[in-house]
Formats: structure tokens, C-alpha cells, sequence
């Protein structure tokens, strides 16, 4: 396990810490308390943060422009004004359907927004991963059970996600020009040992920074699924890594206090805090997502 320098960027503990995202341009990092349904905002040059009350379960977001983002909600994409936080549905996402919700999500290079959902308990094959491209919502690949990992080679040309609860990171070929699937997954490294697949990021020499839940830390590995590096993370429950930073070289991890009973919290104290890892990065900056 390789230690690098640590500090906490947050101590406000989330339940279920998810979703980060950087936006270069302001210097602004965003990630959500998915089970409060809360959305914190960070200002990494001065320190400050805030936490914006949603009033549901939200799990991600992608930039549209600068006043502007795209929330992955439990019962749809809503379009929210910074100025005001106030939130437009854009299109629903399982409104239909109450023991679902939103869960891992990243942009695609072309603007195109994968989106997983998953059941509120992680009923086995309740979820899905979705493409929002063009303005409309297809589904891409059925019967996920914990969709995780979504995340884009530099190219485009190869999308990956997990089903965390068959332990499989999977690759599928794209088209970089839409960020839709020319192929079928195939299994890229099946997880063994401690812990299991969480949010994943791709840099800029597409290895995959993946937070390993359960084992407080995120394994870094190769386009081929061998793995190169393992960074120790603070709290045990880590959720998803972004790079942030003005040369994206640090690495924000969130991490979650979900299913934790008072003893195991007492055992692992920053469960559910948000860190910043001075990980020597090659990051790459996130896309905005286009609405049509």
C-alpha cells in the first residue's frame, strides 16, 4: 500500500459519499451525499464550501456551461442554475419505477452522459446503465445489480464499467464521436480479495484510478487490468476518486458511513470525509455534457 500526503478537504461526513467532478474553469469541485440527498460545493484555491440541499437522491453531474449543470437524479436529469440552485427536469430516469435510483454516471468526451441506477437495497439485476445523448435517455446494458466504474479511455474509443457485486470491470468499444457502444463488454480484470469495484476515473494515459470500497484505498491500473499502484485512502468505505487541482495531479476520493453500526464507526472515525491525495496524477479534465 503506498502512502502518499493526505489531507482532509471535508470533515462534514457523508452517508454515502459519490458522484466528484472538477470544474477547471472555477476551481470548483462538486460530489453528493447520494442518501441525504446533498451536493457540496468546493472552492479549492480559497477553502470554502458549501452544501446545497437537493430534496432527493442525487448521484452525479456534468457541467453544461457556466452557469449551468446536468444533476443524475433518483427519478431523472434535472438542469441546475448555479445562480440559484434551482432545478428544471429535463427527462426522467425509472420515474416509473420507486426501488430504483440513480448511481454512478461520467461524461463522455462527446457530451454524451452514462448514467447507472441500480435497487435502493441492490436488488440483484434491479439497475441499468444508460446513455443520455442527444437530448434523449437509451439503455445501453441491462441487469446491472451496482453499476460503478463508468469512466472513458483519452481516446473515446473505449468506455469501462463494473458491476460491483460480480466484482467485474468490464471494456466496451465506442465510437468517440457519441460515446455510444460498437461492441459488446468484454471483462477487462475480474476483483479478487478485499473489498470491491467502486467509482473509477480514467487519466490521461488511460490507466484506471478505482476506489476500492471496503478496503480504504483506490488501485490504479493499466488499459490491460494490471494494476500498478494502491493508494491508501483514510476511511474504509472509499466511493470514487476526480482529479482536481490547476494540473489535475491530486486526486479527490469520497468515502461513505453506510451500513456502519456505532462500533464500526468508532473504529474507522473519517468514515464518510472527503480527501485530497497528492497522487503525482496525469489527470484530464472533465467534458461538459451537451443537452442536445
Amino acid at each position: 500500500m503506498e502512502e502518499v500526503p493526505t489531507s482532509v478537504l471535508s470533515d462534514d461526513p457523508c452517508h454515502l459519499g459519490e458522484g466528484p467532478t472538477y470544474d477547471l474553469s472555477s476551481d470548483t469541485a462538486w460530489w453528493f451525499d447520494i442518501r441525504e440527498g446533498r451536493l457540496f460545493e468546493a472552492h479549492l484555491g480559497s477553502g470554502s464550501i458549501r452544501v446545497h440541499a437537493l430534496g432527493r437522491m442525487a448521484s452525479g453531474l456534468g457541467r453544461i456551461d457556466a452557469e449551468r449543470q446536468l444533476i443524475v437524479a433518483e427519478d431523472g436529469l434535472y438542469v441546475r442554475k448555479l445562480a440559484d440552485g434551482a432545478l428544471t427536469l429535463v427527462c426522467p430516469l425509472e420515474a416509473d419505477n420507486p426501488g430504483t435510483r440513480s448511481n454512478d454516471a461520467r461524461v463522455h468526451q462527446s457530451g454524451t452522459f452514462w448514467i447507472g441506477t441500480m435497487g435502493r437495497n441492490a436488488e440483484a439485476g434491479a439497475g441499468a446503465i444508460y446513455a443520455f445523448h442527444r437530448g434523449k435517455i437509451s439503455m445501453l446494458f441491462p441487469r446491472i445489480t451496482i453499476p460503478n466504474s463508468i469512466c472513458f479511455s483519452p481516446d473515446g474509443a473505449t468506455g469501462y464499467f463494473a458491476d460491483t457485486a460480480r466484482a467485474v470491470l468490464y471494456a466496451v468499444p465506442l465510437d468517440p464521436a457519441t460515446g455510444l457502444p460498437r461492441g459488446e463488454p468484454d471483462v477487462l480484470l475480474r476483483h479478487t480479495g478485499i473489498g470491491g469495484l467502486d467509482g473509477s476515473v480514467c487519466d490521461a494515459d488511460g490507466q484506471i484510478w478505482n476506489a476500492c470500497w471496503g478496503a480504504g484505498r483506490v488501485d490504479v491500473y493499466s488499459p490491460q487490468g494490471e494494476r500498478l499502484r494502491s493508494l491508501r485512502v483514510p476511511a474504509k468505505q472509499s466511493s470514487c476518486p476526480a482529479f482536481v487541482g490547476p494540473d489535475l495531479s491530486r486526486l479527490l476520493v469520497t468515502s461513505a458511513w453506510q451500513d456502519m453500526d456505532a462500533a464500526a464507526r468508532a473504529a474507522d472515525p473519517q468514515a464518510g470525509c472527503t480527501f485530497l491525495l497528492q497522487a503525482s496524477a496525469r489527470g484530464r479534465a472533465e467534458p461538459d455534457v451537451k443537452l442536445a
